[in-house]
């Protein structure tokens, strides 16, 4: 090899120089460099990981959000038709509250009117019996006795009455 021109004691020594450095680099450069590089690949692979769990979640939660709130939307419907049928009914209560009201006041207004009648008709009696007493009294030119007038009256409402 020394044709070549290879010494080979240059060489076995600077093969062991070169060794050893690469050992010293190996170990206090390169090493904690890829294990450095290792954790961030770790770290990024977790981070893509959580990102794909929190997306799903993300769209069970939005999934959630709307049944929540198409139930909300179920439940506020049937409170309102529930609160609709409640005002009909008490609607149709007041309403017949206020017939039946309508009718008492009408029936008592009837039995006013009719009682009304009967004291008008007693109050006519009466004076169509003085009348007729004044008229005969007027026309026979005499003076009637109180018997005779009580007479007149009761043949006059009796004749008023037939």
């Amino acid at each position: 090899m020394s044709e070549l021109g290879i010494d080979w004691r240059a060489l076995v020594t600077q093969t062991i120089s070169f060794s050893i450095v690469f050992f010293v680099l190996w170990k206090f450069a390169y090493g904690p460099i890829f294990k450095m590089l290792q954790a961030r690949r770790d770290k990024i692979a977790e981070s893509l990981a959580n990102a794909e769990k929190i997306k799903v979640e993300v769209i069970r939660t939005e999934a959630e959000r709307q049944k929540i709130l198409t139930d909300a939307g179920d439940k506020a419907d049937q409170l309102i038709k529930e609160a609709r049928e409640a005002a009909a009914r008490v609607r149709e209560q007041e309403t017949q509250k206020a017939v039946a009201a309508a009718e008492q006041i009408v029936i008592k207004a009837r039995e006013a009117a009719a009682q009304e009648r009967l004291q008008m008709l007693g109050e006519l009696k009466r004076e169509v019996g003085r009348l007729v007493v004044q008229t005969t009294t007027t026309v026979t030119g005499k003076i009637l006795t109180p018997e005779d007038q009580r007479r007149l009256a009761e043949e006059t409402e009796r004749q008023l009455t037939a």
